[in-house]
């Protein structure tokens, strides 16, 4: 039998693999391609360009999911005891957990926006995932715990939203990916917000069961993770504390700033290189990214893919004889990227409403105000781009808590159990929780020496702002 295995991670010390069967095999998962590719694919993407500490990996993220999941899994089986809890489907949970990232691409987001502007089917990760799991080298590892073991792990891992409590370790507002990423993302990026009291939430963890059915006929109960009456507040500093991570963090400025260029070179490179032009990118034909564009559908071009085969590849790509390509490269390489004109901060600052009753109204206007915006950027942009994108769209909304999704079941709320024994959504437990607004970004991306992009975009927010004037 082979010695217990172990990983010193910065926010959980060790990670051990004890040696026994089960974790031997996941053990093996790790030491498989796809999952040592994670090693080369950061977790945060840009963002070590705003922050400096943050080129963790989703290897080590990955591992730290597990480890999380499987202290989640500790607390099912002793609220369940040893004849209630399923060992095959907590066997699989903690698999999925472990293999859940597998399929993401180079700088994650933004490889996965290119897919979908290009319909490329193998640059969404829950794809790759999805393949990589059920077939190949992982399954492969993961046969010896039977011969169904990888695809009931894939199924997991694929679902929309938890069917039980072990699903839910995996996928839910309160699993094992989050409360890993909102610890290891604050530490390594250096932030002092965000902070979660980790240990209160999981002593105050229980196993209780809430009633699900169809339309309005009750079918059953499903168990599910509930929090006892005394982690509100810890459970209201965890939802707060993630929200507050994506405008600081997830959506930096600059790190957006860089996801879009490199979104844009990217698709440049495959529209070249699928018309056989790759010889304009300064890349040989079997570059992995000269690979990628013309076999897209294939495994082996996106498992040829990683973060440092593209920061390899901006050298060659700065002298490409496309203008395009050479001017992105050469500014994702030294960091000389595009500004950010925050629109809709703007309209929040320069909108005058005269108390907080009008927080609705204003919003609404500014919705109004930030789509005829869009609309005339991109009717600029269509005919001023023969030279490149000169004005980049970023828009993106972000619910920092979702009380139900028909598409994800019940099992997806945080529970509060109530000193009556009643289970509570944690917004209907919380003003807090219920009283935080939805973060809405609009921002434009121009060249710092593009004035005419810059005044267009300068005037098109005056002329808005004056008409709330009027």
């Amino acid at each position: 039998m082979r010695k217990p295995q172990r990983i010193r991670d910065p926010v959980h010390d060790l990670v051990e693999f004890s040696g026994g069967q089960f974790e031997n095999v996941l053990w093996n998962a790790i030491e498989t391609r796809p999952f040592q590719r994670l090693r080369r694919i950061k977790q945060l993407g840009f963002s070590d360009l705003v922050f400096p500490g943050a080129t963790h990996s989703r290897f080590a993220h990955s591992v730290g999911v597990f480890h999380t999941a499987r202290q989640l899994m500790t607390n099912v089986r002793a609220h369940l005891g040893e004849s209630g809890v399923d060992e095959a489907k907590m066997q699989q949970a903690l698999a999925a957990a472990l293999v859940h990232d597998l399929g993401h691409g180079p700088f994650s987001h933004s490889f996965e926006q290119v897919g979908k502007r290009l319909s490329l089917r193998m640059a969404q990760h829950e794809n790759v995932s999805d393949v990589l799991i059920r077939d190949g080298e992982v399954a492969e590892a993961l046969h010896p715990l039977g011969s169904g073991f990888a695809a009931d792990v894939a199924d997991i891992v694929r679902a929309k939203g938890p069917t039980d409590v072990y699903g839910a370790v995996v996928s839910s507002q309160f699993d094992a990916d989050r409360l890993d990423y909102i610890r290891r993302d604050r530490l390594m990026t250096g932030t002092q917000h965000s902070a979660i009291d980790f240990r209160w939430l999981m002593a105050n963890i229980k196993i209780g069961e809430i009633p699900y059915g169809v339309d309005e006929s009750k079918v059953g109960n499903k168990e599910t993770f509930v929090l006892g009456e005394k982690a509100v507040y810890a459970a209201e500093a965890y939802v707060l504390g993630l929200f507050q991570l994506y405008p600081t963090v997830y959506f930096h400025k600059t790190t957006r700033s860089a996801e879009k260029m490199f979104a844009e070179l990217l698709v440049r490179i495959i529209r070249l290189a699928q018309d056989g032009s790759h010889a304009r990118l300064g890349l040989e034909a079997n570059h992995p990214l000269v690979g990628f564009a013309r076999a897209p559908d294939s495994l082996e071009a996106v498992l040829n893919l990683d973060d440092t085969v593209v920061w390899s590849a901006l050298a060659m790509l700065s002298e490409a004889e496309d203008r395009i390509v050479g001017d992105l490269a050469r500014r994702l390489r030294d960091r000389k990227l595009y500004k950010a004109i925050d629109v809709r901060k703007r309209m929040r600052w320069d909108l005058q409403f005269d108390d907080s009753a009008n927080q609705k109204a204003m919003e609404e206007e500014i919705d109004l105000k930030c789509e005829s915006i869009d609309e005339k950027v991109k009717d600029w942009i269509s005919t001023n781009s023969a030279e490149g994108e000169r004005v980049l769209c970023d828009e993106t909304e972000r619910e920092p808590y979702k009380r139900f999704e028909e598409s994800k079941g019940p099992l997806n709320q945080i529970r509060i159990e109530a000193p009556n024994g009643r289970l509570v959504d944690l917004a209907d437990r919380s003003s807090v929780v219920r009283a935080i607004r939805p973060y809405k970004l609009y921002r434009l991306y121009v060249a710092e020496e593009d004035s005419e992009a810059r005044e267009f975009v300068e005037g098109l927010i005056r002329k808005e702002v004056g008409h709330a004037a009027d």
